[in-house]
């Protein structure tokens, strides 16, 4: 399906992909995430993702719920260290339902006391439960190892000290400061044309007030690598390793997404999962992952294991980055992992929620939208010479981090 884009006055971007479905989607994103908060702002903008929703000048909270809830569709909201999302899905009927409500509850928000105390507790309740997961927790711990000392490397939570400071004042400032009309993108995919689209959201959109970014980034620097240990009182080994990685716009991104996907991507027949679990009987959950940001980015190894077996296990990883450091993939490796990895985006590209949030994501960090061919020609382009180059530069072992839980 064809996808267009429009661009209104104040510089917000739309991007839409038609589709027949009975079921549309529909979202909002705006380039601020939790490396845009101060020191003392710390879960800021994870905050304003909760209390957004808790009522407009002419809605209250339990009124948001419903408006959608009530014609059987959904709303959510997520928040990255770079991004804010709220999303919708719903009946494609309900198209200027879900565009108002959006429009409402992001530009017309008026963070009532009340409520902002209530949801400071529901979101302490978040950061303890994740607190208790340290399969999870680990990741933000190894960013943070990573990232000593900046934004980008602190969690999206923040802290129950900095939660509890936060008033609506400060909520209002952070907005003031972070949120830019040439940094926000609406995305859709659903049974509506483009023009019909564009006029429903030029009624509520286009009226903001252009505004551009005030504040900048710091960008990361100083990066040393460090094997660190944290006791956590945990049944098994929790261990994560990794390096400071490309950046999105970086032309090796691509290339390292691959290499990611061949090493410990979801198939069960990557190298890693081979390795620890399906030879040796190692580790239940072994994976990698590739994490690029603006300007920056970060490539991690995950794995748990019996507190026996930490040290084979981490010597059969080090195996795998040092097999793909010295051997270049042949014709029929690259070949099978290249259709691997095709064949995980074009099934990616079927959930039709997932396809909004990607196309919303894509146009604004990229500016543009690739298609599915265009896609797989990058991906087709890419050499086994480049695999090794990438392989020696990420996976050296002299610049990898360790991040052990016991």
């Amino acid at each position: 399906m064809k996808t267009e884009i429009h661009q209104f006055e104040n510089g917000i971007r739309l991007v839409h992909q038609r589709s027949d479905s009975l079921v549309a989607h529909f979202g909002f994103m705006v380039l601020t995430g939790s490396r845009d908060e101060e020191e003392d702002e710390h879960g800021m903008a994870h905050f304003i993702e909760h209390v957004i929703f808790k009522g407009t000048k002419k809605r209250k909270n339990f009124h948001i719920i419903s408006r959608l809830e009530d014609v059987g569709g959904d709303i959510n909201a997520y928040t990255t260290k770079e991004e804010t999302c709220i999303h919708s899905s719903f009946l494609r009927e309900d198209y200027e339902r879900a565009i108002e409500l959006t429009f409402d509850i992001c530009f017309n928000s008026i963070f009532p006391e009340k409520e902002l105390k209530k949801e400071k507790n529901v979101i302490i309740d978040e950061i303890l439960s994740y607190q208790d997961s340290p399969s999870e927790l680990i990741f933000d711990d190894f960013e943070e190892q990573v990232y000593h000392g900046l934004p980008i490397g602190r969690n999206i939570l923040g802290t129950q000290e900095k939660l509890e400071s936060f008033g609506r004042q400060d909520i209002l400032q952070f907005i003031q400061k972070n949120y830019s009309t040439s940094e926000m993108v609406i995305c859709s995919v659903g049974d509506i044309s483009m023009n019909r689209l564009i006029k429903i959201c030029g009624k509520y959109f286009a009226a903001i007030p252009r505004k551009e970014r005030l504040k900048k980034r710091l960008i990361p620097n100083g990066y040393k690598p460090e094997f660190r240990t944290i006791d956590k009182n945990t049944f098994q080994n929790h261990c994560m390793l990794g390096n400071l990685a490309y950046p999105v716009n970086d032309e090796r991104r691509i290339g390292l997404m691959l290499l990611s996907n061949i090493l410990g991507g979801p198939g069960m027949n990557s190298r890693l999962n081979m390795s620890l679990r399906e030879r040796n009987g190692y580790s239940y959950d072994v994976e990698s992952h590739y994490a690029p940001y603006s300007d920056t980015g970060v490539f991690m190894v995950y794995f748990g294991c019996d507190k026996g077996k930490f040290d084979k296990s981490l010597k059969l990883v080090y195996k795998e980055f040092e097999s793909l450091r010295k051997h270049a993939l042949s014709d029929w490796q690259l070949r099978k992992a290249k259709k691997q990895i095709l064949g995980q985006v074009a099934i990616m590209a079927e959930n039709n929620e997932a396809l909004m949030l990607s196309l919303g994501k894509s146009l604004l960090m990229f500016n543009r939208v690739d298609s599915l061919e265009e896609t797989g020609k990058r991906i087709e382009a890419i050499t086994s010479d480049q695999i090794l180059e990438i392989a020696n530069h990420i996976l050296d072992p002299a610049a990898i981090s360790v991040l052990k839980y016991n």
